[in-house]
């Protein structure tokens, strides 16, 4: 993999105050690149690490230049202006990476419409929305890559009926996603989507899958951080359409030992992630 891959690239990311955006805009800030956030998360919060200043102070700590733009990835304002923000600061934009989703794994008839209608608008308007307002300065770019953290279509009784409305939301993902991939296939951009393996250590695993009981049985953030580093230093016409897993990912860049990743003591008891078979 070449060294300092990412320098001088411009990545726009949903997200990206805490969890595994975070860590992926921290990897990319050690090549030196530029990272754009789009946050909501502007104050600290009691149940949630981290804000869109505090994770712009570490990417600049990290080597890396950074743009915090407070804002929510359900308008369609926020978005064309941190684009516009992007481009004025940093002259183009070369990675779009739709971070930002809304975790509610109630059940059908107890999940309220309220709730239903901010998993669509965050987690699949949201990702087509930025993919859309990116794309015309993605297709200018050298090696252009959108990145959606959404998971393969898996469509098995289990996951279609343990919580749907989450399930028909990330499953949304993908597919715009992937239809980026077919429609701009002729255009250079590579369109993918990249999902753990196993259960991750961040904040929504704490708090809402299964609490700090979890947290042992979970990976680092920092094995998405490496896999989405190694799909962005890659030739964008050498991979696209793909719906990626992290370890898979690795290993195929030589990677053979992931222990480096979890806590060693509970390597042999680590939980696979939310529709991984």
């Amino acid at each position: 993999m070449p060294t300092r891959a990412l320098a001088g690239k411009t990545i726009v990311m949903s997200g990206g105050s805490r969890g595994i955006g975070q860590a992926i805009a921290l990897r990319a800030a050690a090549d030196g690149a530029n990272i754009v956030l789009i946050a909501k998360t502007t104050e600290p919060h009691p149940g949630l690490t981290g804000t869109i200043h505090t994770a712009a102070a570490a990417i600049e700590a990290a080597g890396g230049r950074a743009l915090a733009f407070p804002g929510d990835i359900r308008s369609d304002t926020d978005i064309a202006d941190a684009v516009e923000a992007a481009i004025e600061t940093f002259g183009g934009i070369d990675i779009c990476v739709n971070n930002a989703s809304v975790l509610n794994l109630a059940s059908t008839l107890e999940l309220d419409p309220k709730r239903y209608d901010l998993m669509q608008d965050v987690n699949v308007r949201g990702t087509f929305q930025l993919s859309r307002a990116c794309l015309p300065h993605l297709l200018k770019a050298d090696n252009p890559h959108v990145l959606s953290l959404s998971p393969p279509l898996n469509l098995t009784p289990r996951w279609l009926g343990a919580h749907p409305a989450y399930t028909l939301a990330k499953f949304g993902m993908t597919i715009a996603t992937l239809g980026v991939a077919a429609e701009f296939a002729g255009g250079g951009v590579a369109a993918n989507c990249l999902w753990p393996r196993t259960l991750i250590a961040t904040d929504a695993v704490s708090n809402l899958m299964g609490g700090t009981e979890a947290v042992p049985r979970a990976r680092s953030p920092k094995i998405m951080a490496d896999a989405a580093h190694a799909i962005f230093s890659s030739e964008s016409w050498t991979r696209t359409g793909a719906t990626l897993i992290d370890e898979d990912v690795l290993r195929v860049g030589g990677t053979v030992d992931f222990s480096i990743y979890s806590d060693p003591a509970h390597e042999g008891d680590l939980e696979l992630d939310l529709f991984v078979d």
